[in-house]
């Protein structure tokens, strides 16, 4: 699986690493082109998951701003409902294309 954005992968591993949580496919840590993720201030909250922090995707000089997500510390019991423990999994949105 590949997380593509601005024609780069910035995230590569194979399917079965993942974990798939409402729909999202959370790639583990060490899968990410680190050259292309810096820290965001931004965070929300999610009742069951606990606080996202995200990441700001930068791909020759353009930024998808909060384009990364992650759980660094997921609630008590989050881990047990979706049957992994998925701190410091990265999901994607804002354009950032999932594929095989």
């Amino acid at each position: 699986m590949k997380a593509i954005w601005n024609n780069t992968v910035v995230a590569e591993a194979a399917q079965e690493d993942l974990i798939r949580i409402e729909g999202n496919w959370y790639f583990p840590a060490e899968s990410l082109a680190k050259e292309y993720f810096q820290p965001s201030d931004h965070k929300t909250y999610c009742p069951w998951k606990g606080e996202a922090s995200y990441y700001d995707v930068v791909v020759d000089g353009e930024v998808n701003e909060f384009g990364a997500w992650y759980y660094p510390t997921p609630l008590d019991g989050a881990a047990e409902r979706v049957k992994q423990d998925f701190a410091n999994y990265v999901a994607f949105w804002h354009g950032v294309e999932v594929t095989e």
